[in-house]
């Protein structure tokens, strides 16, 4: 028996993001997977994500129970070059997800590092948390270490200041210094509060400065510090919390231990 429309939906979450936390699927899996007519509800199949339910209904995915939702999580990953941040790639280039630890749970990443930059990149296992923290609103600064070819003058560097127009698009300031010349390249610290796709190298680019090398140090007030390439380490969950204002969960001690990589990891290349 199907499930027969609802006109008003009861209080509740959407029942993909349910799906999504409980770590069977992605919200967007999910809502494939009900177009499947592979979830059910209360023991009725469901027609349509536009569904709200509560703690007291029973979802079924292909015929099992999801589970309990997981507390919020969030994971700091140094990235390293060479891996593409996505689920899947098309070119079959290597992804960092493949680079994970193998006990790690299903998690995503918050925003991205493109093929050639690394550094610090945030996964979370919670779509809520994703969004709160890729939101233009939360303001967070982004750090980075960005090695430039060439000799820039503190008047090179002013219009990164001011902010570009590029295309139609419009970025905002940021905030650039110049650390040090090492022969033909220049180290800069860049900070900025949006992630618009290659912005730096673009905005380099712009002002006749070439990206040879880009590391993100931070973002918001979690820091790179000396995790190495493709070691991954775990917020504690009261600092999650403090830092998003997540509502208090009970906390398993899970300390800052860092996971066994499925690689050997690199070495950490000298700034």
């Amino acid at each position: 028996m199907t499930q027969p429309p609802q006109k008003n939906s009861p209080k509740g979450d959407r029942i993909a993001k349910v799906i999504a936390r409980s770590g069977r699927a992605s919200r967007r899996e999910a809502e494939r997977l009900i177009e499947a007519g592979k979830v059910t509800l209360n023991g009725k199949l469901v027609e349509r994500a536009a569904l709200n339910v509560t703690e007291k209904d029973h979802i079924e995915v292909d015929g099992v129970a999801i589970s309990a939702p997981e507390p919020a999580r969030l994971w700091l990953y140094h990235k390293p070059t060479g891996l593409v941040t996505t689920a899947k790639d098309e070119q079959g280039r290597a992804t960092v997800f493949d680079d994970l630890p193998e006990d790690m749970p299903r998690v995503m990443s918050v925003g991205r590092l493109d093929l050639n930059s690394e550094g610090l990149l945030l996964l979370t296992n919670d779509g809520g948390v994703k969004r709160k923290l890729e939101l233009p609103s939360t303001g967070w600064l982004r750090r980075y270490r960005v090695r430039v070819k060439g000799r820039p003058q503190d008047a090179t560097l002013e219009p990164l200041r001011q902010g570009l127009e590029l295309d139609g698009e419009r970025f905002q300031p940021m905030t650039v210094t110049l650390d040090r010349q090492t022969g033909a390249n220049a180290w800069l610290t860049v900070a900025l509060r949006e992630g618009r796709n290659r912005e730096i190298r673009r905005a380099m680019d712009a002002v006749g400065l070439m990206v040879n090398r880009l590391i993100r140090v931070s973002y918001g007030p979690f820091q790179l510090a000396q995790l190495k390439p493709g070691e991954v380490e775990e917020i504690r969950p009261r600092v999650l919390r403090d830092q998003l204002g997540l509502a208090p969960l009970k906390e398993k001690p899970t300390g800052r231990a860092k996971p066994q990589r499925r690689r050997k990891p690199r070495s950490t290349p000298r700034l």
